[in-house]
C-alpha cells in the first residue's frame, strides 16, 4: 500500500477475536483522531525547542538534536512498523512524535531565517490539504479504489526512488538534473510529489476507517503514527516547494 505503515499484513496480524474485548475496547475513528492531535502536540513541543535553540544561535546543540531526531526517528518507525503490535504503541509512536519534532522544528527555522514566514505558509498549507482531503474522502468527491491505490503505491515507490537515487549521487558530489532546483522543472516535481503525499492521506483515511471496531483499541496509536509519517512528509514537501518558489523572487 502507498504508505507502508499501513500494510495489509500489519492490520491481518492482529487477533481480532473479541476475547470479551467490548466494542468501548475497539479501534475507533474518534479515538484514532484524538491520538493523532496527542502526537501533533509532542512533535509541535520538541519542534518548538530546537525552534528556539536555532533562534537563540545554539545552532551547534540544534544540529545535534536534529540528528539525534532523525536516528530516533527512524529507529522508532522500524520498530513501530515491523514490531509487535500490542499496547506499547503508545510508547514508541510518542518517541517518534517527539524525534520528528526535534528534526522539524530545526529545518524550519533554517528555511525561515532564509525565507522569512515560509514556515507559516507551510503550516497553513499542510493544514489545509489534510482538511480538503479528508472532506473530498468523507464525501466520497474521490473514491479510494483499488485502481486508485495502485496508483498512489507506483507514484510513492517512484518519489521514493528518486530520492534514493538523489542521495546516492550525492556520495560522488552529483545531482539529478533540475528536478531539486528551483528551476520550473524542479518546481513542478514538488508540486507533483506534494500532491502523491495529499493523496496518500486518503489511503490513510479509508485504512483507518476499515479496521475501525475490528482490531484493539491500541491499534488507534498505530493509526495516529501512519497519519503523522504522512502528514510529516506532505508538510516537507511544502515546505520544500515553497522554498523553490521564494528563492526565485
Amino acid at each position: 500500500m502507498p504508505n507502508p505503515t499501513l500494510r495489509d499484513e500489519v492490520f491481518n496480524t492482529i487477533d481480532n477475536r473479541s476475547d470479551g474485548l467490548g466494542v468501548e475496547k475497539a479501534m475507533t475513528e474518534t479515538g484514532t483522531l484524538l491520538k493523532t492531535l496527542f502526537l501533533g502536540g509532542l512533535l509541535s513541543m520538541s519542534a518548538f525547542y530546537t525552534w528556539y535553540l536555532v533562534g537563540a544561535g545554539f545552532a551547534d546543540k540544534a544540529n545535534i538534536l536534529m540528528t539525534a531526531g532523525i536516528i530516533g526517528g527512524l529507529i522508532t518507525v522500524l520498530i513501530a512498523c515491523f514490531g509487535p503490535k500490542n499496547k506499547y504503541l503508545s510508547i514508541t509512536t510518542s518517541i517518534y512524535a517527539l524525534c520528528e519534532g526535534l528534526f522539524l522544528g530545526g529545518i524550519s527555522a533554517i528555511f525561515n531565517n532564509y525565507y522569512p514566514g515560509i514556515v507559516t505558509q507551510a503550516i497553513l498549507g499542510t493544514m489545509l490539504t489534510i482538511l480538503g482531503m479528508y472532506i473530498a474522502y468523507s464525501v466520497k468527491l474521490i473514491k479510494v479504489t483499488d485502481t486508485l491505490r495502485k496508483t498512489i503505491f507506483i507514484a510513492t515507490f517512484a518519489v521514493a526512488g528518486i530520492y534514493v537515487l538523489q542521495w546516492i549521487l550525492m556520495l560522488f558530489h552529483a545531482s539529478i538534473p533540475q528536478i531539486f532546483s528551483n528551476s520550473p522543472i524542479g518546481i513542478g516535481f514538488s508540486i507533483v510529489v506534494c500532491a502523491v503525499a495529499a493523496f496518500n492521506l486518503l489511503v490513510d483515511f479509508d485504512f483507518i476507517e476499515q479496521f475501525s471496531g475490528r482490531t484493539p483499541n491500541y491499534m488507534e496509536w498505530y493509526g495516529a503514527f501512519s497519519l503523522m509519517v504522512t502528514i510529516v512528509w506532505l508538510y516537507l514537501e511544502i515546505l520544500k516547494l515553497l522554498a523553490k518558489i521564494s528563492s526565485r523572487r
